[in-house]
């Protein structure tokens, strides 16, 4: 994803705070928001081999998957609350 928007060259020196403040504004909180992913469902059978499958029903944001951990509060950093997330999540929808 981000090779896909800032490609495979060397990013000159003078330019690196201007790429991290567009990572750290735009392409953060695209790809953690609001850009679909799937999530595998592993299935083992009988022989104990993993089989895993990608279904469209599973497609979520990573913040999506997030929240439907069991506890997603426990993982958060001090200061962050699941409030502010949602916030930063409903901004630009």
């Amino acid at each position: 994803m981000v090779r896909k928007h800032l490609g495979y060259a060397h990013i000159p020196q003078n330019f690196a705070q201007e790429v991290n403040a567009f990572c750290r504004e735009h392409l953060n909180p695209y790809v953690n928001f609001h850009r679909p992913c799937f999530f595998p469902k592993t299935v083992t059978d009988a022989k104990g081999k993993e089989r895993k499958s990608y279904r469209y029903e599973d497609m979520k944001t990573p913040f999506e998957k997030f929240k439907s951990l069991s506890c997603p509060e426990s993982c958060l950093k001090p200061g962050i609350t699941m409030a502010q997330l949602e916030k930063i999540a409903l901004s630009k929808t």
